[in-house]
């Protein structure tokens, strides 16, 4: 009977999925956001088992909804893509977000700072990564089996787990795929589609004006053609008159 009503009173829990909160104090932190959260999606779209998300509760322990955190943008492998309301950590084989990050605002205060460090070191987290863009900083830890290390220099570090690369130029953050290209921004993103786009049309103009190239090249060839039989009819025809006149043309 106990067990019975254990388990409805553990259904009566309730994990919220939001607390009402922006997800970004400013513009250009929302930037970063998305941009790091974008670029983490884009690089694993087509590997189903990894689940990248940015600004969802995590909750690690069943039971206790107190415990959560919302990273700005989480990445864990060995879980299938799709839409959640929140990462309940017990609901997935108990795997913790491997990587996580924070974008840092003027309004973040060290105790939260403090309680986020202690929350991810914690709860399993293999790589967690701060970044001020308006300072243009940025610090790192990695778990080594069970220590939690800081990360001496950032400046060219490749992410065991991601294979990203961070750069800094003209002191702001660079990152890059394994692949060489870069982590961008939304209209970054646009700009460089649309510059693909003028460069296929170029392409594409290029290639039809050489087809037309190759098409008259082609008709005259087929006029020359057409001319050098005319020519050699008529000179038949001039020999046969001459052969029947009694004259001999010489070839």
């Amino acid at each position: 009977m106990s067990a019975i009503v254990e388990r409805r009173a553990e259904s009566d829990i309730i994990y919220p999925e939001s607390d009402g909160q922006p997800m970004a104090e400013n513009t250009l932190q929302f930037q970063w956001i998305v941009t790091i959260q974008g670029g983490l999606d884009s690089l694993f779209a087509n590997d189903p088992n990894v689940f990248v998300a940015g600004d969802l509760f995590w909750y690690p322990v069943e039971g206790d909804p107190a415990i959560r955190t919302a990273p700005d943008a989480m990445v864990v492998f060995g879980r299938p893509k799709g839409h959640r309301g929140s990462y309940m950590q017990w609901r997935e084989d108990d795997i913790p977000p491997q990587v996580v990050f924070e974008v840092l605002s003027p309004g973040n205060r060290p105790p939260e700072l403090i309680r986020k460090y202690d929350f991810y070191r914690r709860y399993g987290v293999e790589e967690y990564y701060i970044y001020d863009p308006n300072q243009g900083d940025l610090s790192g830890w990695r778990r080594y089996d069970d220590s939690w290390q800081e990360i001496p220099s950032l400046a060219g570090w490749t992410s065991p787990r991601l294979g990203i690369r961070f750069e800094f130029e003209n002191k702001e953050l660079v990152i890059y795929r394994p692949d060489g290209r870069r982590f961008a921004s939304f209209v970054e993103l646009s700009q460089q589609l649309d510059a693909a786009e003028r460069k296929a049309e170029e392409a594409k103009g290029r290639a039809e004006q050489a087809r037309q190239q190759a098409e008259e090249a082609r008709q005259q060839a087929e006029e020359a053609r057409q001319q050098a039989n005319q020519t050699r009819e008529q000179a038949e025809r001039l020999a046969a008159q001459l052969r029947t006149m009694g004259v001999e043309p010489e070839l």
